[in-house]
C-alpha cells in the first residue's frame, strides 16, 4: 500500500471500514489512500475534525451501528469522502480495479481517454 502520511494504521483500518459500510464494495480501490491524500492536503483544523470523526465513527461502523449516527456531521463528513474517495473513478496504487467509473458504466463523452493523475494529492 501507498505510504500514508496523516493516518495510523488504526485510524486507516477505521477509514477503510467506513468506506466499506458508506459505499459497498469501495474498499477494493484503497479508498483510504484517497482520505488520507485529502487529510494531508486540510487545513489543521478541519483535519483535526476529520480525525475526530474517524475516532467517533470506526466502531460503530466495525459493528454494525453506524446507522445510529447518520444524521452527526461526522457521519456527514465521513460520508462526503468515502463517496468522493469512490466516485470520483480513484483506484490507489497497487490495486487493480477497476475503478467506479468502469463499474456503473459512466462513460460522458471523452471519459475513456481521461488518464487520471493523482499527483495533485502527493499521491503517485
Amino acid at each position: 500500500m501507498t505510504k500514508l502520511r496523516i493516518l495510523d494504521e488504526r485510524r486507516a483500518r477505521g477509514v477503510e471500514a467506513l468506506c466499506e459500510a458508506i459505499v459497498p464494495g469501495s474498499a477494493r480501490v484503497g479508498p483510504v489512500v484517497y482520505v488520507d491524500a485529502v487529510l494531508a492536503a486540510m487545513p489543521p483544523d478541519a483535519r483535526d475534525a476529520a480525525l475526530r470523526a474517524v475516532d467517533a465513527l470506526r466502531e460503530p461502523a466495525a459493528a454494525g451501528a453506524l446507522a445510529q449516527h447518520e444524521r452527526t456531521p461526522e457521519f456527514a463528513l465521513m460520508r462526503a469522502l468515502a463517496i468522493e474517495a469512490y466516485y470520483s473513478d480513484f483506484v490507489a496504487p497497487g490495486r487493480a480495479g477497476p475503478g467506479a467509473w468502469a463499474e456503473i458504466d459512466f462513460q460522458p463523452p471523452r471519459a475513456v481517454d481521461l488518464e487520471r493523475d493523482w499527483s495533485y494529492l502527493g499521491i503517485r
